[in-house]
């Protein structure tokens, strides 16, 4: 295992990292960062939760002439959350480095004023939305011609049907030697198609060691009729108090009617869903990061990509189609070494479905039921003697 040193980044960099207590690259890490600070295209995969963000954000860092007030490197994202978060982790590494780089997150939909403001400043990196970008390149705002690096962070969704000719329209305005860096938690057959049409002979990099599941989450399901689970869960959610909870379903349209429903029995929850406008979406995250809400209700969509600290729970209403999504669900607590419980409230057609997932991630899925207050393992039914 190299150390971050042994990669060839800067101490300033390296210190930064030990600041925020991480000491050892991730696989995706150790296998990009030298392509990258080389100048490479890079086409890396890797699941959800590796480290990627910093696999590209560290070797940008490093690349960055701060003397020089012109924007170097651009993120394009598939969603605001995403950009908010990795400009929220540029802004903590610039902090804990010391080092002078300055970024803004360009999002749509938003007041385009005050980021023309922002712009005046040339900040080195801009991370966002490629509309929004593309928007600002043809109005003058941003000069494309000075960056160095363009990132696709999830290209699979950048690269698809709706995002594709935006994302290589902003491509296009740049000079053809820059440098293309592309992430990915799948690589399916047509991202890679799209992404070779862009890329000049990448380096391409697949983390895929055996998928396993945190060993630090419990998993446990309760059995429901269809109608009663909302129910079930909010028996729950009373009994566990979790302090963060992520509550998944499979259909986006009924976000609403779930966020509905819990805040009509006293639950503080908030929703994210693709309708929702940008600063309702925004609050839904804001107020769920600093605990003014405890539970939020998505979709696997809408999920995509978030990282929030200290999420304590994860309910699963619906069971994925695809046991992959459960892998990514529950990825999502148990953390950095902390406990984490994903509980699963089934009906009798799913319940089936568990076994598959057991095997799959070779975990266990303890049947629960609640009796007077607590969670128990099922009671068997005494048989009298006669």
């Amino acid at each position: 295992m190299n150390t971050f040193n042994q990669l060839g980044l800067d101490e300033a960099l390296v210190n930064a990292l030990k600041l925020q207590e991480i000491l050892e690259p991730t696989a995706i890490q150790e296998q990009a960062i030298p392509f990258i600070l080389a100048g490479r295209d890079v086409l890396g995969q890797s699941e959800t939760g590796t480290g990627k963000t910093l696999a590209y954000l560290l070797p940008l860092f490093q690349k960055i002439d701060t003397q020089r007030k012109e924007t170097q490197a651009m993120i394009l994202t598939p969603t605001h959350e995403l950009a908010i978060q990795i400009q929220r982790e540029m802004e903590i590494l610039a902090k804990n480095s010391g080092l002078a780089v300055t970024s803004t997150a360009i999002i749509g939909n938003v007041n385009i004023a005050r980021q023309i403001e922002k712009l005046k400043q040339k900040q080195h990196i801009i991370v966002g939305s490629s509309g929004r970008i593309l928007e600002l390149i043809q109005k003058k705002k941003i000069v494309a011609q000075t960056v160095k690096t363009i990132v696709l962070d999830e290209a699979d969704r950048l690269l698809d049907e709706t995002n594709a000719s935006l994302v290589k329209s902003v491509i296009k305005t740049t000079l053809s030697r820059t440098q293309l860096l592309l992430f990915s938690a799948t690589l399916p057959p047509a991202t890679y198609q799209k992404a070779s049409e862009v890329l000049k002979t990448p380096e391409v990099i697949r983390v895929t060691d055996k998928i396993v599941i945190a060993p630090t989450v419990e998993h446990m399901f309760f059995a429901a009729e269809q109608r009663d689970k909302i129910e079930v869960l909010r028996k729950l959610i009373r009994m566990l108090v979790p302090t963060r909870a992520l509550i998944f379903i499979n259909k986006s349209e009924e976000i609403e009617k779930m966020v509905e429903k819990l805040n009509y029995h006293g639950l503080e929850a908030e929703g994210i869903y693709g309708g929702a406008n940008k600063s309702e979406r925004k609050k839904a995250m804001d107020d769920f990061r600093s605990g003014r809400s405890t539970l939020l209700v998505a979709s696997d969509l809408a999920a995509r990509g978030l990282d929030i600290k200290g999420i304590t729970h994860v309910f699963n209403l619906d069971l994925p189609e695809d046991p992959q999504l459960y892998l990514h669900r529950v990825g999502r607590t148990g953390r950095a070494g902390n406990k984490g419980i994903a509980i699963s409230i089934v009906n009798s057609k799913e319940a089936l479905y568990l076994k598959r997932l057991e095997r799959a991630y070779e975990i266990r899925i303890n049947p629960k039921e609640m009796f007077q207050g607590k969670i128990v393992a099922p009671r068997k039914t005494l048989k009298k003697k006669g």
